[in-house]
């Protein structure tokens, strides 16, 4: 089977990393990545990976600082079957009559609306609804988290309504220099926060509310969740409804967990590049369960959650693989990703 060609219009952040995933893919060719900086972020790229130039202005500035361009972004369509756009918030949504122009499938990322391509996306949840479409949205970081862990236990019978609280970090850890929040913390000027309503996006039924503030911080996300359950139901029960689902890990603060700063560490010294942790990481240890009522919190990497999830989308746009169990196997074996991070893997 020919792989997928593979463009990624955008290396920064989300990017880069959605660039090495795909390439560590078995049945997917990395075609190359396209941007408009010249500077250290394209530069690092140029030994390992092909560097298309997005703009002429781009082109011209990679010329001046040494670098010899693949060819153009429409050179990378030419050669692609599913372009995966990262650029800059809103940036996407005015690149996709591009797209469509050059007859190739387009993701986009949360920061552009669901109605940009009328799909959003979660692997776990709807892979199926995406099979042969054109675009979808793979939806936000903490929209993520969100489908995964509320659909688990929706899943399983269990949740009937979800009410939760997000500690967003300010900003990301490389723009910490330009400025971000210190000493304070900034609620979202509305309730609900953009959250909730963006889940049910992808789970309609979802009866879920969230409340959000950007906390002094710029390393990873938090979330605090109040459940109300369908019925009474053990601790043993919501445990085994997490554990059944793909890409959420449990950490525990007995194991010294106690602080997001030491899940960072951990990904760290287990060789996660860059550090990422693409799995949400849920507080065992914190789950509560008091007969119908459930309570939990857990950590989301922003900078690296939503990566497989891009993966999964490639393969459903393109139809090459149909059963989304199948996909999500294929993408956490490549990437490995676990189910608990420091307890050994059941068989």
């Amino acid at each position: 089977m020919d792989r997928i060609r593979v463009g990624v219009n955008g290396y920064g952040v989300i990017g880069k990393r959605v660039a090495d995933a795909v390439h560590a893919q078995p049945d997917m060719h990395l075609v190359g990545v396209a941007d408009i900086v010249t500077d250290w972020r394209i530069r690092s790229a140029v030994p390992r990976l092909p560097v298309f130039a997005a703009t002429p202005d781009a082109h011209t500035g990679l010329v001046d600082a040494g670098i010899r361009p693949a060819g153009t972004l429409d050179d990378l369509l030419a050669q692609s079957d599913v372009i995966v756009d990262t650029t800059p918030k809103h940036v996407a949504a005015r690149n996709l009559p591009r797209y469509q122009a050059a007859g190739v499938k387009a993701i986009v990322q949360g920061g552009e609306a669901h109605d940009t391509t009328g799909h959003s996306f979660v692997a776990q949840a709807n892979y199926a609804t995406a099979l042969g479409r054109d675009l979808t949205r793979v939806v936000s970081c903490n929209t993520t988290s969100i489908v995964r862990v509320l659909g688990a236990l929706d899943d399983a019978g269990l949740l009937l309504r979800a009410r939760g609280v997000l500690i967003r970090r300010a900003t990301d850890p490389w723009e910490s220099h330009l400025g971000g929040i210190m000493n304070t913390m900034v609620p979202e000027p509305v309730i609900p926060s953009h959250q909730g309503p963006d889940a049910k996006t992808v789970l309609p039924g979802l009866d879920v509310v969230t409340i959000a503030a950007k906390g002094a911080h710029t390393q990873t996300h938090n979330h605090y969740w109040t459940l109300q359950l369908t019925r009474e139901a053990s601790r043993d029960e919501v445990l085994d409804a997490l554990r059944a689902a793909p890409r959420i890990a449990f950490i525990r603060m007995s194991d010294g967990l106690v602080a997001l700063n030491s899940t960072v560490e951990l990904m760290r010294d287990l060789g996660r590049p860059r550090g990422d942790m693409w799995e949400v990481a849920v507080w065992e240890d914190l789950v509560t369960v008091d007969g119908d009522e459930a309570y939990l919190t857990y950590q989301v990497c922003n900078e690296a959650i939503v990566v497989p999830e891009t993966v999964d989308a490639i393969r459903a746009l393109t139809g090459t693989v149909t059963d989304p169990a199948a996909s999500i196997r294929l993408t956490d074996t490549t990437l490995g990703m676990r189910q608990d991070f420091l307890t050994p893997e059941r068989s």
